[in-house]
């Protein structure tokens, strides 16, 4: 072989093992104890808290939206989220919350919604944007 080719399936190689290295790291939800830890990234998931309400004024400020949220361990903490507050919120049954942990709060830069559905179980993705993306 030439020295080439040798070095292209080294570089490919390099690649795909940073490429699964990357997916590792985000496919496992977190809880928020563990979010407190570390500064980067976390996805964690849970419910809403429905007993301390949510904050969102949409004239004071539309892109502030606050509520408690109760991840798979029972952990209830604050999460806010610099976007509109997403449709249907109130009728979630389940949260994928992606952001990190600052001084005891979550700031959440994305919040996905599993919604309830007779036929089918859609997430929806609401960014900071303010766009919304179905997956399923």
């Amino acid at each position: 072989m030439r020295k080439s080719a040798i070095i292209g399936l080294i570089t490919i190689a390099i690649c795909v093992c940073f490429l699964v290295s990357l997916n590792a790291d985000t496919s496992s939800y977190s809880t928020f104890s563990e979010a407190a830890r570390d500064t980067r990234e976390f996805h964690v998931m849970g419910f809403w808290s429905k007993e301390r309400g949510i904050y969102y004024d949409a004239q004071k400020d539309a892109n502030h939206f606050a509520f408690f949220m109760k991840d798979e361990k029972g952990d209830v903490n604050k999460v806010v989220y610099n976007g509109t507050k997403p449709q249907d919120f109130e009728r979630s049954e389940k949260l994928v919350l992606i952001g990190e942990m600052k001084s005891g709060i979550f700031y959440a830069s994305k919040i996905l919604m599993k919604c309830p559905s007779k036929y089918n179980n859609d997430l929806v993705e609401v960014k900071q944007n303010g766009k919304v993306e179905k997956y399923n």
